[in-house]
Protein backbone atom coordinates (compact mmCIF):
# COMPACT_ATOMS: atom_id res chain seq x y z
CA UNK A 1 0.00 0.00 0.00
CA UNK A 2 1.17 3.39 -0.96
CA UNK A 3 0.04 6.82 0.76
CA UNK A 4 0.72 9.78 -1.03
CA UNK A 5 0.22 13.33 0.88
CA UNK A 6 0.71 16.60 -1.59
CA UNK A 7 1.28 19.85 -0.24
CA UNK A 8 2.66 23.21 -1.95
CA UNK A 9 -0.98 24.60 -2.97
CA UNK A 10 -2.06 27.99 -2.73
CA UNK A 11 -3.10 31.62 -5.00
CA UNK A 12 -0.57 33.18 -6.55
CA UNK A 13 -1.35 35.74 -9.70
CA UNK A 14 -0.79 35.21 -12.74
CA UNK A 15 2.91 34.84 -13.88
CA UNK A 16 3.87 33.40 -10.77
CA UNK A 17 5.34 30.30 -9.25
CA UNK A 18 4.78 27.40 -7.03
CA UNK A 19 6.29 24.29 -6.01
CA UNK A 20 3.89 21.43 -5.47
CA UNK A 21 5.08 18.29 -3.21
CA UNK A 22 3.90 14.92 -2.55
CA UNK A 23 5.54 12.83 -0.22
CA UNK A 24 4.77 9.07 -0.12
CA UNK A 25 4.61 6.28 2.80
CA UNK A 26 5.53 3.51 0.26
CA UNK A 27 7.80 2.58 -2.58
CA UNK A 28 6.53 3.21 -5.68
CA UNK A 29 8.13 3.46 -9.33
CA UNK A 30 6.37 5.82 -11.53
CA UNK A 31 4.58 9.13 -9.98
CA UNK A 32 2.61 11.72 -11.66
CA UNK A 33 0.52 14.63 -11.06
CA UNK A 34 -2.68 15.19 -12.70
CA UNK A 35 -5.20 17.87 -12.55
CA UNK A 36 -9.00 18.98 -12.27
CA UNK A 37 -10.99 21.51 -12.61
CA UNK A 38 -14.67 22.45 -11.76
CA UNK A 39 -16.83 20.47 -13.98
CA UNK A 40 -13.80 19.19 -16.21
CA UNK A 41 -12.54 15.84 -16.37
CA UNK A 42 -8.76 14.58 -14.89
CA UNK A 43 -6.74 15.41 -16.83
CA UNK A 44 -2.42 14.44 -17.28
CA UNK A 45 0.27 17.29 -16.44
CA UNK A 46 3.58 15.41 -16.04
CA UNK A 47 4.99 12.07 -14.98
CA UNK A 48 8.56 10.52 -14.01
CA UNK A 49 10.58 7.78 -14.02
CA UNK A 50 11.47 5.77 -10.69
CA UNK A 51 14.78 7.08 -11.78
CA UNK A 52 14.19 10.36 -12.88
CA UNK A 53 15.57 9.99 -15.71
CA UNK A 54 12.72 10.19 -17.53
CA UNK A 55 9.87 12.74 -17.81
CA UNK A 56 6.69 13.44 -19.72
CA UNK A 57 4.72 16.33 -19.68
CA UNK A 58 1.19 17.61 -21.40
CA UNK A 59 1.10 20.07 -23.94
CA UNK A 60 -0.32 22.15 -21.66
CA UNK A 61 2.33 22.83 -19.11
CA UNK A 62 5.65 22.27 -21.03
CA UNK A 63 8.03 24.50 -20.81
CA UNK A 64 6.58 26.17 -17.76
CA UNK A 65 6.28 22.78 -15.23
CA UNK A 66 9.25 21.05 -14.20
CA UNK A 67 8.34 17.47 -12.54
CA UNK A 68 11.40 15.74 -10.44
CA UNK A 69 12.00 13.59 -7.78
CA UNK A 70 13.76 12.62 -4.40
CA UNK A 71 14.18 9.14 -3.88
CA UNK A 72 16.23 9.49 -0.75
CA UNK A 73 13.07 11.89 0.75
CA UNK A 74 10.07 9.12 -1.46
CA UNK A 75 8.94 12.39 -3.04
CA UNK A 76 8.21 14.02 -6.14
CA UNK A 77 8.44 17.86 -6.59
CA UNK A 78 6.01 19.77 -9.76
CA UNK A 79 7.76 23.23 -9.88
CA UNK A 80 5.07 25.44 -11.73
CA UNK A 81 6.64 28.36 -13.13
CA UNK A 82 4.30 31.30 -15.56
CA UNK A 83 1.32 30.40 -14.04
CA UNK A 84 -1.83 31.05 -15.70
CA UNK A 85 -5.51 31.01 -14.75
CA UNK A 86 -6.47 28.41 -16.60
CA UNK A 87 -3.64 26.00 -14.60
CA UNK A 88 -6.20 26.63 -11.60
CA UNK A 89 -7.66 23.45 -10.47
CA UNK A 90 -6.63 20.68 -7.90
CA UNK A 91 -3.82 18.51 -8.25
CA UNK A 92 -3.05 15.15 -7.39
CA UNK A 93 -0.74 12.95 -7.05
CA UNK A 94 -0.37 9.43 -8.34
CA UNK A 95 1.82 6.60 -7.92
CA UNK A 96 2.38 3.20 -9.39
CA UNK A 97 4.74 -0.05 -9.10
CA UNK A 98 3.84 -0.58 -13.35
CA UNK A 99 6.49 0.61 -15.82
CA UNK A 100 6.42 3.65 -18.64
CA UNK A 101 4.97 7.01 -18.19
CA UNK A 102 1.48 6.37 -18.57
CA UNK A 103 -0.74 9.69 -19.19
CA UNK A 104 -4.59 7.82 -18.31
CA UNK A 105 -5.67 8.70 -15.00
CA UNK A 106 -6.62 4.41 -15.11
CA UNK A 107 -2.87 3.34 -14.74
CA UNK A 108 -2.40 4.50 -11.86
CA UNK A 109 -3.04 2.66 -8.62
CA UNK A 110 -2.77 5.38 -5.62
CA UNK A 111 -3.63 8.88 -5.21
CA UNK A 112 -2.89 11.36 -2.74
CA UNK A 113 -5.95 13.69 -1.40
CA UNK A 114 -5.61 16.71 -3.96
CA UNK A 115 -3.91 20.32 -3.20
CA UNK A 116 -5.73 23.42 -4.52
CA UNK A 117 -3.84 25.69 -6.91
CA UNK A 118 -5.47 29.11 -7.81
CA UNK A 119 -4.14 31.34 -10.35
CA UNK A 120 -5.40 35.44 -10.06
CA UNK A 121 -5.59 37.11 -13.44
Amino acid sequence: QVQLVESGGGLVQAGGSLRLSCAASGRAFRKGWFRQAPGKEREFVAAISWSGGSTRYADSVKGRFTISRDNAKNTVYLQMNSLKPEDTAVYYCAADRGNGLGSEPYSYEYWGQGTQVTVSS
